[in-house]
């Protein structure tokens, strides 16, 4: 809403209701919108996500105490899936479970508040449905949840090496142990890809799971950091479909190929966000205009796909030597999965057309890319998709 639309709403609910939705009514009117969305899509995180995109992280937090009280007084939380319980157990902070309660944690003011509550009514009364990738509410069984049995993804213990590496090779200031750091971090992704590949083909294992999966991108340059994404995911085949409108990018592969995806993916950011601080540094009011910025993600991105193409061809041919015939099979079946995966979920899929960039930070992202971390000359995330 405008605020020459909202003002005069806010005014009569501060009339009506100096102490904040002390009756109920906002939060009854914001729970009873949750059922629909769950069935049209939107997963708590999602939900979350676009109203802090769209509002502030002061609405976030609304609405994620709604969404608990929603859960609790449903059961969901302990009917929930895995991965939706996950979403439940890492809301917003705060202990909130009512708006009134909200306003109270916030110390905000009740005009404020009130201007908060209409906001975030009007962003989850106007959400159109998304893809539907994990099982509603309602089709949910009554009663405690089980144990899920979620399909595997990449080894917890690899995982966590693996983002301990990362973390290190983000925060050092010398290149040369970044290099080292990064350079591990990608030999364990690429053994652990083709080893769970072709070892499971081997042991019988049941036909590639593909699984879908939602990232959250952050404002500023959603589209242009949805193009690194984009990069990474088609050299680990993962398909990559994006709602930009929500800054949402949905994954669709194996589940060991999202697990890396997404490490890579926030590893390669963090390492773009950096070169884009020294380049405004050295570069004067170009270097720091939103073209320049969106420019040089663009060819981030770009050298960063070519880049992780040619590791991957790398570790195909590496790959292949140590378990011959058996690999080319076993990858092309995980590509079809994926395909058709992706065919059920988005029928009706259009690709975007490019996008207008300046040269200066196109030609800078190119080179920020080229110095990226990515071990290129050992094994590579890729892993020989």
């Amino acid at each position: 809403m405008l605020a020459a639309e909202l003002d005069p709403l806010v005014r009569r609910l501060m009339v009506l209701d100096p102490g904040v939705d002390t009756a109920g009514h906002a939060q009854r009117a914001l729970t009873s919108a949750l059922p629909y969305l769950w069935e049209s899509g939107w997963q708590p995180a999602d939900l979350v996500h676009v109203v802090r995109r769209r509002t502030s992280g002061r609405g976030a937090r609304l609405i994620a105490a709604v969404i608990g009280a929603e859960a609790s007084a449903s059961g969901a939380a302990e009917r929930a899936p895995g991965a939706w319980a996950a979403q439940l157990e890492g809301g917003a902070p705060g202990s909130a479970t009512s708006v009134a309660g909200w306003w109270r944690a916030e110390r905000v003011d009740a005009a404020g508040a009130w201007r908060d509550v209409l906001r975030v009514l009007g962003v989850v009364r106007e959400l159109p449905p998304l893809e539907v990738l994990l099982t509603p509410p309602s089709s949910w069984t009554s009663g405690r949840r089980t144990a899920p049995v979620d399909v595997e993804g990449a080894d917890p213990k690899m995982l966590a090496r693996i983002r301990a590496l990362l973390a290190k090779a983000e925060s050092t200031d010398f290149p040369e142990e970044a290099e080292a750091l990064s350079a591990k971090a990608q030999s364990l992704m690429a053994r652990h890809t083709i080893d769970a590949a072709v070892l499971g083909q081997r042991s019988g294992a049941a036909a590639t799971s593909v699984l879908a999966r939602r990232m959250h991108l952050e404002e500023p340059h959603v589209e242009a950091k949805a193009a690194v994404v984009q990069a990474v995911g088609s050299a680990n085949g993962v398909r990559v479909v994006l709602h930009p409108a929500f800054g949402l990018a949905t994954l669709v592969g194996a589940a060991d190929d999202l697990d890396l995806v997404e490490l890579l993916v926030t590893s390669l950011l963090v390492q773009a966000g950096r070169a884009m601080t020294v380049a405004a540094g050295t570069g004067g009011a170009r270097a720091r205009s939103t073209a320049y910025r969106r420019g040089f993600l663009y060819s981030f991105a770009q050298r960063i796909g070519e880049r992780l193409e040619s590791a991957r061809e790398q570790a195909t041919a590496e790959a292949t030597t140590i378990y011959g015939t058996d690999l080319v099979p076993v990858l092309a079946e995980r590509e079809r999965a994926v395909e058709a995966a992706v065919s059920e979920l988005f029928p009706h899929l259009r690709r975007r057309g490019g996008r207008t960039v300046d040269p200066a930070g196109w030609h800078a992202g190119r080179r920020a890319a080229d110095d990226a971390e990515l071990g290129a000359s050992r094994r590579s995330l890729t892993g020989g998709r």
